[in-house]
């Protein structure tokens, strides 16, 4: 396994402009390689963040329209991409998924993760019923990045610690949460239950996050992370505007920590 792995996180402000999207996400990506990164992570709803009345007509199958540009920055430029999410088509359903798609170096899908928790609330007097137009997934993913096992999930997901529990069960060493978290909730939790994912699961978290403002008009948080398995910061976006995060994991230090601190081998199943 390698020892040490650069990573991005890209903060953005889509809009409902899908093409102006994803060309200012592929602009961002080249920045993110041009800064060494080796993996880059995207927010969710990277490619269409508009009103609940438009996201089945924008979704789609995989690969497609949205994935295919990323394919070939990917096998171009030698490097792995996890595109936050899409609006996934899902055939013979009215329903869509909202879907994680890893795209490897050679530009191939590899892996697919579609949320399972749906945000079904009340945030600042507007109400998100996200189970009115998606499907909820089903089960976790892991993927392999350069030989280190990563486990999807996206935004909501990240207010559910079976999940991580899980994924470190299962010997993940990095935890990806594309997120659209807004800015209510974001200032109330945001930080403290990525920390928190990261420090519970001896784990490095990528946590890229939309800013500006989002469906339904609720302002989006920005401050996207990335946090180390000990729970130090290594990079924070803004809370304004776009934002291109490069942090080195050192996964060879995140296993002598695991080794020094083997909290991960003290669990007891609790029922």
């Amino acid at each position: 396994m390698i020892s040490n792995l650069r990573i991005a996180a890209i903060q953005l402000n889509a809009t409902a402009n899908k093409a102006s999207n994803i060309d200012n996400a592929k602009r961002l990506t080249v920045q993110a390689i041009e800064k060494g990164a080796r993996f880059i992570v995207l927010p969710e709803a990277f490619n269409f963040r508009g009103d609940k009345g438009t996201l089945r007509a924008n979704a789609e199958m995989v690969p497609g329209p949205s994935t295919k540009p990323f394919q070939e920055l990917a096998k171009n430029y030698n490097v792995t991409i996890l595109l936050g999410s899409i609006i996934q088509t899902i055939e013979g359903h009215d329903k869509v998924f909202n879907t994680s798609i890893l795209i490897n170096d050679d530009g191939g899908v590899t892996a697919q993760y579609s949320k399972i928790h749906l945000f079904d609330v009340d945030v600042d007097h507007k109400q998100f019923r996200e189970s009115d137009t998606f499907e909820r997934g089903t089960q976790p993913v892991i993927a392999m990045v350069d030989d280190v096992a990563v486990g999807l999930s996206i935004c909501y997901d990240l207010r559910f610690p079976e999940l991580f529990r899980y994924y470190s069960a299962h010997g993940v060493k990095i935890a990806c949460i594309p997120s659209s978290f807004t800015r209510p909730t974001g200032q109330a939790h945001w930080e403290t239950l990525v920390r928190a994912r990261a420090i519970e699961n001896l784990m490095f978290v990528i946590a890229p996050n939309q800013v500006g403002v989002g469906s339904g008009g609720v302002p989006t948080y920005g401050n996207s992370l990335i946090v180390d398995p000990w729970g130090h910061v290594l990079a924070r976006g803004n809370d304004q505007s776009e934002d291109v995060l490069v942090a080195d994991l050192d996964l060879y230090g995140q296993q002598v920590l695991r080794n020094q601190f083997p909290c991960l081998s003290h669990r007891i199943d609790i029922r």
